[in-house]
């Protein structure tokens, strides 16, 4: 890490040092690579030894204890930022990235289609709940008449009372008559259909994609406009083949990761 952030210090520098004469500019580089090299360091060292969430001293009192100055240390907390070791909050300080939620994935277990299957207290709030005609895209995504009804549903997941993820869910309505925005701010979706609906899932298509937020999106989410997100469109489908959800879900990239497991046989290169 600390090669690549050299070259970056030296790109700096070598702006910096523009407009002196030849004699002073070798020394005029290196000296403010070398700070902030060790402002890094030290930087580095408490986000290893600090837990998540841990907020930094004031730059000031950095400074003054690496003995260099107010912008060197800046400097080097928007690299730590914008790599995602450390989050600026505003009006309130830096701090070390907060404790991530991770979601094992597996495609063996039915367990797996309970999204997100993932550590933490997950609720739900509803903030969209319609009822209309599912119209041509809608009606092929689902497998139904363009007449049909579709249930619309958006919700943002929190985890531990802070958001983590807004989830958009279109159903046929004619499979969950009579279910309510209440049913959706906790526990298992696939359970509540399996119980209350007697529709059983049995495979699903997910795709993960890279991307950022939009305005909505990042007021929702309680983040900047273009943070990094993980976005996931699944298709689900029961034990008789019908589709049963579309969903489009969006999930924060500073606090959510996925996991898996990989199982090689004797043939694998």
């Amino acid at each position: 890490m600390t090669s690549t952030d050299s070259s970056t210090d030296n790109g700096t520098a070598n702006g910096a040092g523009s407009g002196t004469g030849n004699g002073a500019a070798q020394p005029a580089r290196r000296l403010p690579t070398a700070k902030r090299d060790r402002v890094r360091r030290h930087l580095l060292d408490v986000i290893e030894r600090s837990g998540p969430g841990t907020s930094l001293a004031p730059e000031r009192d950095l400074a003054t204890q690496l003995g260099v100055s107010r912008p060197t240390v800046r400097a080097a907390v928007e690299e730590l930022t914008r790599s995602g070791l450390l989050v600026r909050q505003q009006g309130r300080g830096t701090f070390t990235s907060p404790h991530k939620v991770t979601q094992e994935m597996s495609g063996t277990t039915t367990n797996a289609l309970a999204v997100p299957p993932a550590e933490g207290d997950w609720t739900s709030r509803v903030i969209r709940f319609t009822v209309a005609p599912a119209g041509p895209p809608r009606a092929a995504r689902l497998g139904i008449g363009p007449d049909e009804p579709v249930l619309r549903i958006t919700r943002v997941r929190d985890v531990d009372d802070e958001p983590m993820s807004i989830e958009q869910l279109e159903l046929p309505a004619a499979i969950v008559p009579g279910l309510s925005p209440e049913d959706l701010e906790s526990g298992n979706f696939y359970q509540l259909l399996r119980e209350r609906f007697q529709v059983v899932v049995s495979d699903a298509v997910q795709t993960l994609e890279p991307a950022v937020t939009n305005p909505e999106q990042a007021e929702l989410l309680d983040v900047p406009v273009y943070a990094p997100i993980l976005q996931v469109e699944r298709t689900t489908r029961d034990t008789t083949g019908r589709i049963v959800e579309f969903a489009h879900a969006v999930y924060r990239g500073d606090r959510y990761r996925i996991t898996s497991k990989l199982r090689f046989d004797a043939s694998s290169g």
